[in-house]
């Protein structure tokens, strides 16, 4: 087992869901929670992530396998949106393809807002769940598994605390730091997007290379 793998997949979530550039979001959605109910929000918020991505790394596979999705053609659509998603963070933006209007407008009436919007599908959204199955799918072995396992789970652990000091965070920052980080790791979100494509398009097409 490459540990430097694990590395890379764990910086790989860090960038695609960036928790630090959802920030302003996660203060906005509970602006009307006192210190303690931000708190739990954040937690319940984090463990749900947790959830779904350990969820779509067993089950994965098998729903690519239902619908007859070769890994290839899934490299190459979930890279295509995973550059999408970090075309929109380049300029400093969540994305329509994490959220819309309509989704804004619900979320601002709902009571609890850590499973929805928050977790799903700001955080664990279609590039982080993309993500999940491609490394999934490429590294089956069980120690593989474990080990993913605990880094999606060291990942929810860093964004849970970054949440938890997300007023201190988003004064100190201010809204322009944010947007400089987002866009960094959009630059990063994008190499790797492109580095799926190119993989889906080698295994599709191996005459390619020659």
């Amino acid at each position: 087992m490459d540990l430097t793998l694990y590395v890379k997949f764990f910086l790989g979530l860090v960038a695609i869901i960036n928790p630090v550039g959802l920030l302003p979001v996660f203060v906005s959605l509970t602006s009307h929670q006192s210190a303690a109910e931000r708190n739990h929000t954040g937690k319940v918020a984090n463990f749900a992530v947790v959830v779904i991505l350990l969820v779509t790394m067993v089950a994965g596979q098998h729903i690519l396998n239902m619908f007859s999705i070769s890994l290839s053609a899934f490299r190459i659509a979930g890279g295509t949106l995973i550059a999408l998603i970090a075309m929109s963070m380049l300029q400093g933006k969540l994305g329509e393809v994490k959220r819309n209007q309509e989704e804004d407008r619900e979320a601002s009436g709902m009571e609890s807002v850590a499973v929805v919007p928050l977790a799903l599908p700001l955080m664990a959204g279609p590039g982080a769940i993309s993500s999940v199955i491609v490394f999934a799918a490429e590294h089956r072995t069980l120690a593989d598994a474990v080990a993913m396992s605990a880094t999606v789970i060291l990942f929810g652990l860093l964004s849970f605390g970054l949440f938890s000091m997300a007023s201190a965070i988003y004064k100190i920052l201010g809204k322009t730091g944010i947007n400089v980080i987002t866009r960094l790791m959009g630059l990063l979100m994008l190499s790797i997007g492109i580095e799926v494509m190119a993989a889906g398009l080698k295994g599709l097409f191996p005459h390619l290379l020659g």
